[in-house]
């Protein structure tokens, strides 16, 4: 059973001040979590984490992540910013992005990123806006299906990301020709992963490619980096990743493949958006409506403006009923928002406890790809986000959106307003 981090109680002290929906992270949970992920790789003395910036968006969560000594990922302009303004600087940012605007790369050289190029092509791109960098990283596709025990995990083959491993030689000779000094190499190959044996599976290759690339070019390779892909349990029977049994696989895998090549000083990364917030977060509703049709249909006051992963990609999503923890879930419903369409249901033939107007709602793991996916259909304005502090008081962090907000970006003097 999953539970909330916080009471029923604390939810109606929180409400009275800040009106539902909104989305709310627990800081202790948060930085709990990096302080294991950091261990679980402490092993390697260049480690580091780059939170991926696309998860959670938030400037007072990633000075959060910033104290517990990660880094950042990001892959567009404004994320750039962003962290820029958070006092993220140089090595601590990450910018691997696709189908690149040519200011997001002048932002990117400028801030001294670290750069991962995601097309060969890009190479005279990057050069001519901005010029090259010492150290590059490029973004790896092997192609095919990535299979671990013979389970088919995912198919790269049909992801629009990376180089192909032709490519990869043939852009690193390019490079150390163009003066680069020293590489990097990013690869993604499955997501929301929960196998511990997942990210050893992926090391491997990665290791063993930059191997047979340090062995064709003589290129200096600086760090692997792992990206993200770690995932969560969502639904309640699922058993959740354990961190340190992947880093100690990891740690073989680099043991097994690096080190007897003398490439034990490769720094390992990783971009764990979703694995290092995620479970932090929840989705708080009430209940508004009730409605008793073909079906039991229970609607909420928040909708997948507030959370897109359910009706995006049918995704599951945790719901207690606060206060009724305890309670028989003795009723089936579907939870819904109020979007004038019909995949925003938040669960489908749910069985829940009994439910009535006014309840309280947590939708769990929201903490990564919740907020950071809303939109404004139907005219739906984005809810708040609240951090509940370590000490129990609670932060607004962002403030939900106003009319004013929605009508910002339009011009209204042709109708005298």
């Amino acid at each position: 059973m999953k539970k909330p981090f916080v009471t029923k109680e604390q939810l109606e002290a929180i409400t009275s001040e800040y009106p539902t929906p909104f989305h709310l992270y627990d800081e202790k949970g948060i930085r709990e979590n990096v302080r294991n992920l950091q261990k679980a790789f402490s092993w390697n003395a260049g480690y580091k984490e780059y939170f991926a910036v696309k998860a959670t968006p938030n400037p007072r969560i990633l000075e959060i992540l910033k104290q517990e000594g990660c880094g950042v990922d990001c892959s567009s302009l404004t994320e750039l910013m962003l962290s820029d303004i958070v006092g993220f600087k140089d090595d601590e940012i990450m910018f691997t992005s696709n189908v690149t605007p040519r200011e997001d790369f002048a932002l990117a050289r400028k801030l001294n990123a670290l750069i991962t190029l995601d097309d060969i092509t890009h190479i005279d791109y990057l050069e001519e806006i901005a010029g090259l960098p010492e150290t590059i990283s490029l973004r790896f596709n092997p192609g095919g299906n990535f299979v671990i025990d013979n389970a088919i995990m995912d198919t790269p083959q049909d992801a629009k990301y990376g180089l192909t491993r032709e490519q990869m030689s043939e852009a690193v000779k390019i490079l150390m020709e163009k003066g680069v000094k020293h590489f990097g190499i990013h690869a993604f190959l499955a997501s929301n992963t929960i196998a511990n044996e997942y990210y050893p599976a992926l090391a491997r290759i990665l290791f063993e490619t930059a191997v047979e690339l340090k062995n064709e070019t003589g290129a200096h390779f600086s760090f692997i980096n792992l990206s993200g892909g770690v995932g969560i349990p969502y639904r309640p029977d699922q058993e959740a990743t354990n961190i340190f049994e992947v880093g100690d696989g990891v740690k073989k895998a680099f043991e097994d493949v690096l080190a007897p090549q003398g490439m034990g000083d490769i720094n390992i990364y990783t971009e764990l958006g979703r694995y290092v917030l995620a479970p932090f977060g929840h989705l708080v509703a009430r209940v508004l409506h009730e409605k008793h049709i073909h079906k039991e249909y229970i609607g909420l006051d928040a909708c997948a403006a507030n959370l897109m992963r359910p009706a995006m990609y049918g995704a599951y999503h945790h719901i207690t009923i606060m206060g009724k923890e305890n309670a028989p879930c003795d009723h089936v419903y579907d939870v819904t928002g109020g979007l004038c369409e019909n995949n925003d249901k938040f669960a489908i033939d749910r069985e829940l406890p009994e439910i009535e107007i006014g309840d309280l709602v947590v939708l769990h793991d929201t903490g990564a790809h919740g907020f950071a996916m809303g939109y404004n259909y139907n005219g739906k304005l984005r809810s708040a986000e609240i951090l509940l502090k370590e000490d129990g008081t609670t932060e607004l962090i962002r403030r939900a959106e106003r009319p004013d907000d929605y009508f910002g970006t339009l011009d209204f003097s042709k109708w005298g307003k």
